[in-house]
């Protein structure tokens, strides 16, 4: 069930039905940013979207909260395009998401993640969650969960083995791979050089752009294809399956 093609009185019935997922939502989160030459923009935001979709298509007990998509992308400011909450911003964002979903009745919230930058601050919102409800001294009502997709059990071993050099850490074959899959009359062409980008830290946006003129990190996209994106997709949609299910079996312990 996607909920932004839903009723309200469907999400509501969805909620009282008793099914094991009923109260689990996976959240889609990423980042609009530049992701090299040939990258789509939504590209870390496009990633778990399609992942969670398909995953919906299959089996519409999942339910699917709309896209977070815009995060962390301070360090692509110096290439147009890119879009970007502050840190404080972010996180209260993350908290309004929360407030507004768990008041409705779901326990579980899957944060299902597709850029790097956002982990820190997504962890952080958690913990001021998590603080909360401590100083409260009553058990918090519902649990949450930081997934990065490529984390999922077996992805991150086939994206090695489709890319076995020149994956990198940004602008990735495994990434654009997932895009070119979904989006086949948006795949872009470029010559680039070298063939395989540098490796370097990440500071700020001036920083980035002259250690990375062209985007990309350690990476070689023109690897990429339709097909072998098609693969991470469903090893990725399976494997997210999983996790949910799991996540959504937990049980929350009460204080005595």
């Amino acid at each position: 069930m996607l909920i932004h093609l839903s009723s309200w009185p469907e999400i509501d019935a969805r909620l009282k039905s008793g099914d094991a997922l009923a109260r689990t939502v996976v959240v889609p989160i990423g980042s609009n940013e530049q992701h090299g030459p040939t990258g789509l923009l939504g590209t870390d935001w496009l990633c778990p979207e399609i992942i969670a979709h398909d995953l919906e298509a299959q089996n519409d007990a999942v339910i699917v909260a709309p896209t977070f998509n815009i995060g962390m992308a301070q360090h692509h400011l110096a290439f147009p395009g890119t879009i970007t909450l502050r840190p404080s911003t972010f996180m209260a964002a993350i908290g309004d998401w929360v407030s507004s979903l768990t008041r409705h009745g779901f326990e579980r919230i899957y944060f299902l993640n597709g850029h790097g930058g956002n982990v820190a601050t997504i962890e952080a919102a958690f913990a001021e969650i998590h603080a909360e409800w401590s100083f409260s001294d009553e058990p918090m009502p519902f649990a949450l969960k930081l997934k990065n997709w490529w984390d999922l059990p077996g992805v991150h071993g086939l994206c090695s083995s489709l890319f076995p050099t020149g994956h990198g850490s940004h602008a990735t074959p495994s990434e654009i791979a997932v895009t070119q899959a979904a989006y086949p009359d948006r795949i872009k062409t470029a010559d680039y050089s070298p063939q395989i980008a540098p490796m370097g830290p990440i500071r700020d946006a001036a920083d980035y752009r002259a250690r990375f003129p062209d985007g990309r990190i350690g990476s070689d996209p023109a690897q990429a294809s339709p097909e072998k994106g098609r693969q991470i997709i469903d090893k990725s949609a399976a494997a997210l399956l999983a996790d949910v299910t799991a996540f959504a079996a937990e049980t929350l312990p009460a204080l005595d």
